[in-house]
């Protein structure tokens, strides 16, 4: 009983599960967040805000260029580091400042942006492991 309660019958590998947030954190960004924002730039940069002294465009093709290239590198595992860092910055803006902070459930939270940040914060401290394009 106590060996099914502390799983020892599955095996431990921290690479497998770097893999696996990456896998995950890159694919959904890409496909739920990034996709649509480039297919729908134009669109997107008019919702966007002006943050930084940089216009609603900029900051958009930058959320883009976060939400679409890093998640594929991420997802490679290629310059993780580096896709991890600015894939954080993209997700701690949008939960510090468009969402405020706000972990209330509903519309306008900023719930999966802290979900996505703490991913991202975990793999740049941790980088890509042992299955990935950077360890090659």
């Amino acid at each position: 009983m106590l060996k099914l309660l502390h799983l020892s019958f599955l095996p431990k590998s921290s690479n497998a599960g770097l893999l696996i947030l990456r896998l995950s954190v890159g694919l959904s960004m890409l496909l739920l967040h990034g996709r649509d924002k480039l297919l729908n730039f134009s669109a997107t940069a008019e919702k966007f805000p002006a943050l930084f002294g940089m216009s609603s465009t900029v900051n958009a093709g930058l959320a883009v260029f976060a939400e679409v290239v890093c998640s594929a590198l991420l997802i490679l595992g290629l310059f993780t580091r580096f896709a991890a860092l600015m894939l954080a910055i993209t997700m701690g803006t949008a939960f510090f400042i468009i969402h405020k902070s706000s972990l209330i459930a509903g519309p306008g939270s900023g719930e999966l942006a802290m979900v996505y940040l703490f991913a991202y914060m975990t793999l740049l401290f941790t980088g890509a492991g042992k299955f990935s394009v950077d360890r090659k």
